[in-house]
């Protein structure tokens, strides 16, 4: 159920990025009257702003009915997992009515949290993008819109805003649902969306790490001069300037990427640790 899980949520995610691509197209809309004539698609245009999002609405509830059908036929039954880092929730389905409204709500969350991450990686190489980025960050700027242009100290705190009034949103659904415990006062509630805010932050772990280890693949093996290559290589440099005074050149083998990639783990490992011993200190 889990890589079933996993696989429409990245199915989910294409339909979004479609979506959020489609006002790029130079086709979308009409092209102005010149002397000659106005510019058609040699085919009608089949495809409206409003159908991809309509096709992930039915996919998330159909998905919702199948989780629900399956999950109530094990006994006990099935539990939907949300990892969110520093607890992981249980949605139980029954196979009653309620079973179904939680199977829905389950099949959301699912996905948003994996639109979550997909938005976290993004804004992550946005911060790490210079003041004039290569051609290739224009399909991460189709997908942040306007965030792209925001200073990086704006961007440095949006995961933690974001992240935090989404939980604390959130909480009050899965209190209800006897997911999550009923928060002690107000203060508790913000408290707990301050530290799920942060726990936002280690996601950025594995993309930082798998930049770093294709940047140091293509520092021994040469793919061309593809575009996305250059991407690679620009990122993965501005990750590691922080290292840069330190000597991890030996003859021609740099060591940096290595070195890059063991300190965003271990960083990550211990920010992680430290807000799961935080959060269980927090009073219930």
């Amino acid at each position: 159920m889990a890589l079933i899980d996993f696989i429409l949520n990245l199915a989910g995610l294409l339909l979004w990025v479609s979506w959020r691509s489609l006002r790029f197209d130079p086709f979308s809309k009409r092209t102005p009257a010149t002397l000659i004539g106005t510019l058609r698609r040699a085919e009608p245009e089949r495809i409206h702003w409003w159908q991809l999002p309509a096709v992930l609405g039915g996919m998330l509830f159909l998905r919702a009915v199948l989780y629900w059908q399956i999950g109530s036929a094990f006994k006990p039954a099935w539990s939907g997992k949300l990892d969110l880092g520093i607890i992981v929730l249980s949605i139980p389905l029954h196979d009653d009515w309620a079973g179904l409204g939680r199977a829905c709500l389950f099949s959301l969350f699912s996905f948003g949290l994996a639109l979550g991450v997909f938005y976290l990686w993004l804004l992550l190489l946005s911060l790490l993008a210079g003041p004039e980025p290569p051609p290739f960050h224009r399909l991460v700027r189709m997908q942040l819109g306007s965030i792209d242009r925001w200073p990086r100290g704006v961007k440095w705190f949006l995961p933690l805003l974001v992240t935090a009034v989404v939980w604390w949103l959130a909480s009050w659904v899965l209190a209800w649902l006897q997911v999550i415990p009923e928060p002690v006062s107000r203060a508790h509630r913000a408290e707990e969306a301050l530290v799920i805010g942060l726990g936002s932050y280690p996601a950025w772990q594995y993309l930082a790490g798998v930049l770093l280890a294709l940047h140091l693949l293509n520092s021994y093996i040469y793919f061309g001069r593809h575009p996305f290559w250059t991407y690679v290589n620009t990122t993965a440099q501005t990750l590691l300037s922080p290292l840069r005074a330190v000597p991890l050149r030996v003859g021609k083998a740099d060591f940096a990427p290595v070195v890059g990639i063991v300190l965003v783990f271990l960083l990550a490992g211990f920010a992680g640790r430290g807000l799961v011993f935080v959060y269980g200190k927090l009073p219930f």
